[in-house]
């Protein structure tokens, strides 16, 4: 099921109020400050904003938005929704450029910080316990973002010369038919990768990788350890491969190149968990865009942002 983009929630204030306030108290408005559960009562009168409540036990005013992503933000709750469900059902991503012109902001600053909320709101949302069980085959692989030093200019160029190219790492963890997990880290190395896969994978599981010396060892934390040879054109044995991976970081490589075009690695890590999210809650798993953009707004709770808003004329995200 698609969301209708007619939909009032997306153009009405009112509306888009109360559909908040259903997705984040189905059983009635919940007090941040006491915790009261439905017990208390909408102000009225001509000079009190919509959704201002009272609580009955301790006597303070509160809104739906407090404690969220979306507490004191000026920008209107419907373009706050509008946002999540175009992000949430783009499987390559929407840069803030196009944010910006769809949403009609004054200033792509605007966009540019809005869609960084949304994403570290997304970040957030993984399933819980660890990939994997007994006899359940989880991938892991690494991949490369960014482009050539050669083609960048002298003040742009990375000092971390990684493989030659001074690239940002990003690697995955990908249970099949089940979840990914993706990771910003700073070097491919066994001292690296070990932990994190000992602390997201079921030791039961049978581990997937190709034969890169980084997981050599892997064998003594899991149940079983299948490696495929990709140096002499070996990519599937039986059930051993790293296929899946790999094809998550297709998807994630073509939203980077052709949709956002470059990324900080300051904010890598919520691009990640951006596409981890999509592909968590993707239509293969039973998840509509609606449910998935739902999901995505209930996940602006007890996230705030604070860092500031680029000041550079030029982008973040090359335009589109």
């Amino acid at each position: 099921m698609t969301a209708d983009l007619t939909d009032p929630i997306f153009s009405d204030e009112e509306a888009a109020r109360k559909h908040f306030e259903a997705l984040r108290w189905p059983e009635g408005p919940i007090c941040p400050f006491c915790g009261t559960i439905d017990d208390a009562h909408e102000l009225q009168g001509a000079s009190t904003r919509k959704g201002l409540y009272k609580c009955h036990g301790c006597q303070k005013p509160f809104t739906a938005t407090i404690g969220t992503l979306y507490e004191r933000s000026h920008i209107p709750l419907h373009k706050w929704l509008l946002a999540t469900h175009l992000m949430a059902a783009s499987k390559k991503g929407i840069s803030a450029h196009q944010l910006w012109r769809m949403l009609g902001f004054g200033s792509y600053r605007t966009a540019w910080f809005m869609a960084h909320r949304i994403r570290e709101g997304m970040r957030e949302l993984k399933p819980a316990g660890k990939l994997g069980g007994p006899g359940k085959p989880v991938e892991a692989d690494e991949t490369y973002v960014g482009g050539k030093e050669k083609n960048k200019h002298k003040s742009k160029r990375n000092k971390r010369n990684i493989g030659g190219q001074g690239k940002e790492i990003a690697f995955a963890l990908v249970e099949r038919g089940g979840s990914v997990r993706s990771f910003h880290v700073p070097e491919v190395a066994a001292k690296t990768l070990r932990p994190i896969l000992k602390a997201q994978i079921d030791a039961a599981s049978t581990l997937n990788t190709d034969d890169a010396g980084q997981y050599r060892h892997m064998h003594k934390d899991f149940a079983k350890h299948e490696v495929v040879n990709h140096g002499i054109g070996e990519y599937v044995r039986g059930n051993a491969h790293s296929n899946t991976v790999e094809g998550y970081f297709a998807i994630f490589k073509r939203g980077i190149m052709g949709t956002y075009h470059h990324v900080s690695p300051q904010h890598l890590k919520r691009y990640l968990g951006e596409f981890d999210f999509r592909y968590n809650e993707r239509m293969g798993l039973g998840v509509s865009d609606k449910a998935r953009a739902e999901k995505a707004v209930k996940g602006v709770a007890g996230k705030r942002l604070t860092y500031r808003q680029p000041h550079q004329k030029s982008a973040p995200e090359a335009a589109v």
